[in-house]
């Protein structure tokens, strides 16, 4: 990946592309498969992660509740303070959707839900295929049992939300390009950190933050089970990548760590790129890029801490790692840059994970 020169340039954050009807997607991959004659169990932070998750399995068609009715609108009403972000494009004059009416705007907000659930999907389906080839070629035996739990953890993620579209909401979107190539570029890298890198700590980290965040805001009974118990597992992912690479990241000289961190903020670009959600504005007819553009111009402080927030898990793992400081700083000036480095003292994630056990919790309630 190429750092972006103009990161608030539309163009770069609008990605052109073909809609295709294609099932299947191949991606390129190519990188060792290791195998390990050492058996002894010599990291006990993943010990004790993968001993965590061995108890914390939980059966995504027998622990929700499945039978719930889902009221749709009630649903889009939830998420109507989250999308209050926008609202430059409906309160100043010159905007492009200044024609747009309370109807349109009550579709919008359905349309939102929608998507962000659809772009969890995919991410899900992202990490399914990352942690299968992490057992392949990470080259530490700890490693490897804890990646075969989340390889589980991971199908069942993809499950509940593929499910939960199809059932409850009856509407999907395809994958997002910034997310679509970001996992492309994750996938076919080939270095086994740069997995780690790209979904444990970027993709994952963020999905964290985002799931927290519809948690908080939706009253509706089963989702809010659904997203509680995903959550439980992708902090123990996340998790993972801080335990696996800070080891790993002791050893390198600053070239590559320099790439790194280039790599790490080129993903939190395409990850802040794609919560512009130009798919929704693709299909309800407005131009994306001069949604964008108009929001460029136009900053709003709802939009800017919602956007700052969702890096609030990444940051901290990053610096727990080693990378936010390495060599001249340069991902602690690039965070600046775009607004997310005051999270660096958050809690990192190795910290709080057996806090955000939900299946632990209600095990010991029953």
């Amino acid at each position: 990946m190429t750092v972006a020169q103009d990161v608030n340039d539309p163009n770069s954050i609008v990605v052109d592309r073909v809609l295709s009807e294609e099932i299947s997607h191949i991606v390129e991959q190519n990188s060792d498969v290791l195998f390990t004659w050492d058996y002894r169990r010599s990291r006990p932070g993943l010990v004790k992660l993968y001993e965590k998750a061995k108890t914390s399995q939980w059966n995504a068609s027998t622990d929700l509740p499945w039978d719930t009715e889902v009221d749709v609108e009630a649903l889009a009403d939830d998420l109507a303070t989250s999308i209050q972000r926008f609202n430059q494009l409906r309160e100043i004059p010159n905007s492009p959707l200044k024609n747009w009416g309370d109807k349109d705007w009550s579709r919008f907000a359905g349309e939102m839900q929608a998507w962000s659930l659809s772009q969890f999907l995919h991410g899900e389906q992202g990490a399914l295929v990352c942690t299968g080839l992490i057992t392949t070629t990470v080259p530490w035996i700890d490693a490897k049992y804890y990646a075969s739990t989340q390889v589980m953890d991971e199908a069942r993620h993809v499950e509940v939300f593929a499910r939960y579209l199809e059932e409850k909401l009856q509407n999907r979107y395809e994958i997002n390009p910034n997310l679509g190539n970001l996992l492309d570029d994750i996938i076919s890298d080939g270095r086994w950190d740069i997995t780690y890198l790209g979904m444990q700590i970027m993709v994952e980290g963020l999905a964290l933050a985002a799931f927290g965040f519809m948690h908080m805001l939706t009253n509706e009974e089963l989702l809010k089970k659904l997203l509680r118990y995903v959550m439980s597992d992708e902090a123990r992912h996340v998790a993972f990548g801080v335990l696996s690479l800070q080891e790993f990241y002791k050893g390198l000289n600053a070239k590559e760590i320099r790439e790194r961190q280039e790599f790490a903020f080129e993903a939190a670009l395409r990850l802040r790129n794609r919560f512009f959600a130009q798919d929704v504005w693709e299909r309800l007819g407005a131009d994306p890029k001069k949604i964008v553009q108009f929001m460029q111009e136009n900053q709003d402080p709802g939009e800017e801490i919602f956007q700052a927030m969702l890096f609030s898990k990444i940051v901290p793992n990053c610096k727990k790692l080693g990378i936010l400081d390495a060599g001249d700083g340069w991902l602690r000036q690039k965070f600046g840059e775009i607004g997310i480095i005051q999270f660096e003292d958050w809690i990192d994630t190795t910290q709080e994970y057996a806090s955000l056990d939900a299946v632990a919790q209600d095990l010991k309630a029953s």
